[in-house]
């Protein structure tokens, strides 16, 4: 008989695996199926892009295996791209490493620093895999909420001193998923001076920064001081649709990028440099990526108004392509998203999927065409 580890058996089943079996067998039934789980963009890579990659692919230099922490060329890409979006110096050969994608560095990170017992602070709500990578490294993670009356900013003040000074790792995300939460310079400000009274990592990811409507969101890296404790995660995939492409990027503080980068040599082989080579070319020139902002935004505006009409308490996102609402009194999360779907045939995530702190919130994903949109959000106001 094969048995799992231990670790895996504490493991919760991931939350969109869960969601594709439900959308398969309603698919199955014959249902119509509008799909607002998961968020992978629909829109296709920018044909620029595109055409970058298609020159690269052929460059016999590229066929071979590439550089653990990524081409000298990607890491001076993202180094200007930080100066000129952020103002942020970084050093490409010390303070830039190349992800398959952010989730993968995001996964790695607690190997290279959490021992048995050791503390990981994950938000609440948030993206399962700060959670489930805390398990997987033998941590021990502690869920910070995430409270709509504090900007779904991190409730550090309810973190006792004993957690703390157990701490080796803070996640925090912003913009926030599932939340749509705005992070600013005095939050960020105070989340430094804790690590570095506490002295543990900080580790931001900030897969959505470019996904906005208003202000520009901010980097914790141009907080002064920020690289003495932080490293930031980003990734290409949210920004310029590439998300089967798996490239992104950490950035920050040396020491820290060191031990996550000695994790990866011993598991992974790096990005494919002809991947890297068309994200030179998607950071550099940022093609269509405000037909893209533009784009979310108008579906963002049809959902939510067809959300108001049905009397559902909503507020339209500074950020992110999410749409994270309380779900009508009597229901649960999860009660509500499965009459979502049997009723209605539209699939959201329940907020209990993200944490016990998202209960009574559901998510919806706007990546599908706005007609496609409206229909849902009509359907939705029919329950």
């Amino acid at each position: 008989m094969v048995e799992w580890a231990e670790r895996l058996k504490k493991l919760p089943a991931y939350l969109f695996a869960e969601l594709d079996e439900k959308k398969a067998k309603k698919i199955a039934e014959g249902v119509d199926v509008i799909d607002m789980g998961v968020g992978d963009p629909d829109l296709p890579t920018p044909t620029p892009i595109v055409e970058a990659m298609k020159k690269a692919v052929e460059k016999p230099e590229h066929h071979r295996y590439p550089t653990y922490n990524g081409m000298k060329a990607f890491r001076e890409a993202v180094a200007r791209w930080y100066k000129r979006r952020f103002n942020v110096e970084l050093d490409p050969e010390k303070e830039v490493v190349a992800l398959i994608g952010s989730k993968e560095g995001i996964a790695h990170l607690p190997f290279a620093f959490v021992e048995e017992k050791d503390v990981v602070l994950v938000p609440d709500p948030g993206y399962p895999v700060y959670h489930s990578a805390t398990v997987l490294a033998g941590g021990q993670p502690y869920h910070v909420p995430l409270r709509e009356e504090l900007g779904f900013l991190p409730d550090l003040e309810s973190v006792s001193k004993d957690v703390l000074e157990r701490t080796k790792i803070l996640f925090i995300n912003y913009p926030n998923n599932p939340t749509a939460g705005m992070a600013t310079k005095e939050a960020f400000s105070k989340i430094v001076e804790l690590a570095k009274e506490y002295n543990f990592i900080v580790a931001h990811d900030a897969a959505y920064s470019e996904i906005y409507y208003e202000e520009p969101p901010i980097s914790i890296l141009e907080i002064p001081g920020a690289k003495d404790v932080a490293i930031e995660f980003h990734s290409l995939s949210k920004t310029f649709n590439m998300t089967g492409w798996r490239i992104g990027m950490a950035v920050g503080n040396p020491e820290i990028l060191k031990g996550l980068l000695k994790v990866k040599t011993n598991i992974d082989s790096g990005v494919f440099q002809a991947v890297q080579e068309a994200a030179i070319f998607a950071l550099d020139n940022e093609p269509e990526l405000d037909r893209i902002r533009a784009t979310y935004k108008r579906r963002i505006d049809i959902f939510v108004e067809g959300l108001r009409k049905a009397g559902i308490d909503v507020k339209p996102p500074k950020a992110t392509f999410y749409i994270w609402f309380k779900v009508p009194k009597g229901y649960t999360s999860m009660e509500f998203a499965n009459l979502a779907l049997d009723k209605a045939g539209v699939l959201l995530t329940p907020g209990i999927g993200f944490g016990v702190y998202g209960e009574g919130y559901a998510r919806a994903a706007l990546c599908m065409p706005d007609e496609r949109v409206e229909e849902a959000a009509n359907r939705i106001a029919s329950l």
